[in-house]
């Protein structure tokens, strides 16, 4: 076959693809960033209003602890089956812009992280933090390698359950390259076991007779993501969730510290199979999640202005940066429930279930016993 007759089948076959998945134009993109914002809209608007319409029924105490995730996934979810019907879910998904939302709110999350607040428990929650992650990063990395799972899922599955849920495997995919498909199906999975964790996780620290900063403790280190930690933690009391919080931002501190790591993993092993060649320092700029350093400096400049000005000008800030980190997590959960997709399940199968759940028990475990041996004589 000549170069001529190569090239002119390249070009067909370029042409095909295009006419069979046509880039999408400015008015979808417009128009799914558009319907990301009025559905993120309508998640605030639940989440403002449920807890208000139940005051005075018997789900006041559920209404009131469920967080704006679980809104905006199940919001997403019905825009998503609505959309696949009308057949423009495909079309407007351009505009489901998951990563952006979600490393917005990683980086929003730095400023309102101020490490002088870690120091009152900074000891115990380092130990805590950097065993859990060692410990249930490394089982998981173990199980999914046994189960045959792909190296860049273990990646963000390991990543998530050990550190901090969604951002940590965020944080994970730009340090990997993981796909679009893989990052939305480990989200998915942090969700679903993070929901029940929410009520499940107090009501066994109060069976387990646990202190409240040894309950803090254990639903900070357990559960994945910072939302459902802070609503946990309100279930279980004021003194719980102060030791909640900060257990949960000392695990979020350490993003940046695995993502240097899997960088270079992946750089000098998997991405190298076969090649003699090292990897160059641009390669490993290019592969690192520049928005780690972001929530790195955000925390430094969230730290330094708070010790520069009055504690109600400072909180008042903060509460204006929390709410913005608020709306851009809203709008990453509702394209996650946007983009959801049950055939990323089938292809995936069982395994990363099976994996990811066996994590979260041994998670479980090995937290309650760190929780215990860190902070039973720990006062809030």
């Amino acid at each position: 076959m000549s170069d001529k007759t190569i090239t002119a089948t390249t070009t067909t076959t370029e042409t095909e693809a295009l006419q069979a998945n046509p880039r999408p134009g400015i008015v979808d993109i417009v128009a799914g960033i558009l319907l990301v914002l009025a559905l993120g809209a309508l998640t605030r608007y639940f989440d403002v209003h449920v807890p208000k319409w139940s005051v005075d029924t018997p789900f006041k105490r559920i209404a009131k602890s469920i967080e704006y995730p679980v809104y905006a996934i199940a919001i997403g979810l019905i825009g998503n089956v609505i959309l696949s019907k009308l057949g423009l879910r495909e079309r407007l998904s351009a505009g489901f812009r998951t990563e952006v939302f979600i490393k917005t709110g990683v980086v929003l999350l730095g400023a309102s992280i101020n490490l002088k607040i870690l120091v009152t428990a900074a000891g115990p929650s380092i130990v805590q933090a950097l065993a859990l992650i060692t410990i249930v990063f490394g089982f998981t990395w173990w199980i999914g390698g046994r189960l045959g799972l792909d190296d860049k899922l273990r990646a963000l599955l390991s990543s998530a359950v050990s550190i901090c849920g969604v951002s940590a495997a965020i944080a994970a995919a730009g340090a990997v390259q993981a796909k679009r498909e893989q990052i939305a199906y480990a989200a998915s999975l942090v969700i679903i076991f993070a929901l029940p964790s929410i009520f499940v996780l107090p009501w066994a620290a109060d069976a387990l007779g646990l202190s409240d900063a040894v309950a803090g403790a254990w639903i900070g280190g357990n559960i994945d993501t910072t939302a459902a930690v802070a609503a946990s933690g309100a279930i279980a009391g004021e003194k719980a969730l102060q030791i909640a919080t900060i257990v949960k931002t000392t695990q979020n501190a350490l993003i940046g510290l695995v993502a240097i790591a899997l960088t270079a993993y992946f750089a000098l092993r998997v991405d190298r199979s076969g090649e003699s060649t090292r990897p160059s320092i641009g390669e490993f700029w290019t592969r690192f999640p520049k928005f780690v350093l972001g929530f790195i400096a955000a925390s430094v400049i969230g730290t330094l202005y708070l010790q520069s000005v009055d504690k109600k000008t400072g909180a008042a800030h903060i509460a204006i940066i929390n709410d913005l980190r608020t709306w851009a997590l809203i709008l990453a959960f509702v394209s996650i429930g946007l983009e959801f997709s049950l055939r990323g399940l089938k292809d995936a199968g069982w395994r990363p279930i099976v994996v990811f759940g066996s994590a979260v028990l041994v998670n479980l475990a090995v937290g309650l016993g760190l929780s215990v041996l860190l902070f039973s004589d720990f006062t809030v």
